[in-house]
């Protein structure tokens, strides 16, 4: 072990030595604990942007090898010392705290011991996307912390780079089926003349409130880091994607033949659906969820007026242009009058209501070909507008709803503003896929109960991505533990769901790539689902969805057990609302 690896190990694991012997009660344990960890997770891994006051971090995190096992040693550490601390006498919102930060706590562990640092980037996620900034700083001081983020950028993806190379020699890589034409989204950033590379769209439109003297002296630093750190980061970077990675990157498909697979492939369901399911069992769910939805599908079908079966109907779907958009703008224009119809629902369907607000935004040009339909968050509601011909209006409803509102994007401003106890920092920004993406397709689901979808076709269109999600389930186990080849996952997908076929490519390379995130869709929505099914039937008359949904985002992101053991117990104390003294 080198001296700098050691040390950085002592470092690590020192603060733990006073917490695990540390006196007081199991709360005031607990809380020291998840505290030291989430402070100096914070250092370690920082943030590219921080909140409006705060701006900008100064410098990337570091991700070299000696770095990583550092991190790992350290949660392994905490991850021991919080199983000294006894549950049975904690108090009933620390029980939760202390669930979620094991949770989190043993997939860091998982990740380390597969060293999964060695493939930084899949189909659908990148490290080098998203770095630069697009939207506009509110301070100089910002844009200089901004300038010094991007000065230490070509340390970092040089560090990214040896990790890459390090996975490449024990065959732990991207399958390279999946990484044809991904290289354009390096591609995008290597533009020579720094007003023309997508860096200066931040120094492009600047404050009113920046003296001309300060924008002047920031944009000339700007176009002087863009143009000698910046570009050539990114054209080293390309480089060895295209001549080196693509060419040594391995040629087969399923996380179990990569090392000691198919641990690993159990670790990623385990991350991504916080469950103790295994390959088979969650295969079995997703034949079984594909058999339901078509029986829906084919009575769908019958609605719609269409004599053929369901193939014909789909390939109708396909390729009938009345389903498509003609401009970018038709496309937005339907995902914005879906959006705001909804706004006219949330009354009757959730209690309490932010007051952030969204926007809706295209895909960027760069990494549109081959990213999602759809992407929501806090700000802003990403839509797909590149090629229109495989974006059908039909599944913009249920696109819209899951992304934008009551999905993702209003799911975001209600963990931040609902009045929930005092929670601590990493419980506000802690996300479990199964919980996020459940209520996702959850809220697919609901618009069907409330009247969003109009037309036959555009229940279809959610019947469909119902489907997807289903289908998701058994590509995803077929790939990576059953062996599939990317073709038969293509034509499972394209068998069942009406998705243009683009689209079902792009997503088949994500599942590859990416495995086990595909599974939490259908698990998280399936748990929602059925905690509602129990509460209607338990309270009959004095259900009520405005106070399910509240108390449902009002415990924030958790486990799926913990999310059915506090709703089981909302139940149990008869489904009241949780915010009753909210106006």
């Amino acid at each position: 072990m080198s001296l700098r690896l050691s040390l950085a190990l002592l470092v690590a694991t020192a603060p733990f030595a006073l917490h695990a012997q540390a006196s007081g009660s199991a709360d005031q344990r607990l809380r020291a604990l998840y505290t030291a960890e989430w402070d100096w997770r914070g250092k370690e891994l920082g943030r590219q942007r921080g909140s409006d006051e705060e701006g900008p971090t100064d410098h990337f995190p570091k991700v070299d090898a000696a770095s990583q096992q550092a991190r790992t040693a350290y949660w392994t550490k905490a991850l021991a010392t919080l199983d000294t601390i006894p549950v049975d006498q904690l108090s009933a919102e620390e029980k939760i705290n202390a669930a979620v930060f094991r949770t989190s706590l043993e997939a860091f562990v998982a990740n380390g011991k597969f060293r999964s640092w060695e493939m930084p980037f899949n189909a659908d996620s990148q490290f080098w996307s998203g770095v630069a900034s697009r939207s506009p700083f509110r301070s100089a001081d910002h844009y200089r912390k901004y300038l010094a983020r991007l000065r230490d950028l070509p340390r970092y993806f040089d560090e990214q780079t040896v990790n890459m190379r390090d996975g490449l020699k024990r065959g732990f890589s991207v399958p390279k089926a999946t990484l044809v034409g991904r290289d354009k989204s390096i591609e995008a950033y290597t533009v020579a003349d720094p007003e023309k590379n997508p860096f200066w769209g931040a120094f492009a439109d600047m404050p009113s409130s920046i003296s001309d003297a300060d924008k002047a002296a920031i944009r000339a630093e700007a176009k002087q880091v863009i143009g000698t750190l910046v570009v050539p980061a990114y054209t080293r970077l390309l480089t060895f994607y295209r001549n080196e990675y693509l060419v040594k990157t391995r040629t087969t498909l399923a996380a179990e033949a990569t090392p000691d697979g198919k641990a690993f492939y159990q670790a990623q369901i385990r991350e991504y659906t916080t469950t103790e399911l295994t390959a088979e069992q969650i295969h079995k769910i997703g034949l079984d969820e594909v058999a339901r939805i078509t029986a829906d599908m084919e009575k769908t079908k019958d609605a719609a007026g269409f004599k053929g079966d369901l193939k014909a109907f789909r390939q109708f779907l396909r390729t009938d242009p009345q389903f498509y958009a003609k401009t970018p703008d038709e496309l937005m224009g339907v995902s914005a009058y879906v959006a705001k119809r909804m706004d006219g629902l949330l009354k009757t369907t959730i209690g309490f209501l932010p007051r952030y607000r969204f926007t809706i935004r295209p895909v960027p040009d760069a990494i549109a070909p081959f990213y999602t339909a759809g992407r929501g968050g806090l700000e802003s509601c990403l839509m797909n507008t590149y090629d229109l011909p495989s974006r059908p209006l039909y599944q913009i409803p249920a696109l819209t709803l899951h992304e934008c509102n009551p999905g993702h994007s209003f799911q975001a401003a209600v963990a931040m503003e609902a009045p929930v106890p005092d929670r601590p920092e990493f419980r506000k920004q802690t996300y479990f896929s199964g919980y996020g993406e459940g209520w996702g397709l959850y809220t697919e689901w609901l618009g069907g109960k409330i009247g969003i979808y109009r037309t036959p076709y555009e229940e279809f269109g959610r019947e469909s991505y119902e489907m997807w999600r289903a289908c998701r389930l058994v590509i995803d186990t077929g790939v990576h533990h059953y062996g599939w080849t990317r073709e038969q996952a293509i034509a499972y997908l394209a068998e069942h769901t009406a998705i243009s076929m683009h689209e079902i490519e792009t997503e088949i390379d994500r599942y590859i790539s990416w495995p086990g995130q595909a599974l939490a869709y259908k698990l998280g929505e399936m748990t929602i689902r059925k905690e509602r099914a129990k509460a209607e039937a338990a309270l009959g008359p004095k259900f009520d969805q405005r106070f399910f949904h509240d108390k449902f985002l009002s415990l924030g992101s958790v486990p799926l057990n913990v999310l059915e053991q506090q709703m089981d117990q909302w139940i149990a104390e008869g489904g009241k609302n949780p915010f009753p003294n909210v106006k």
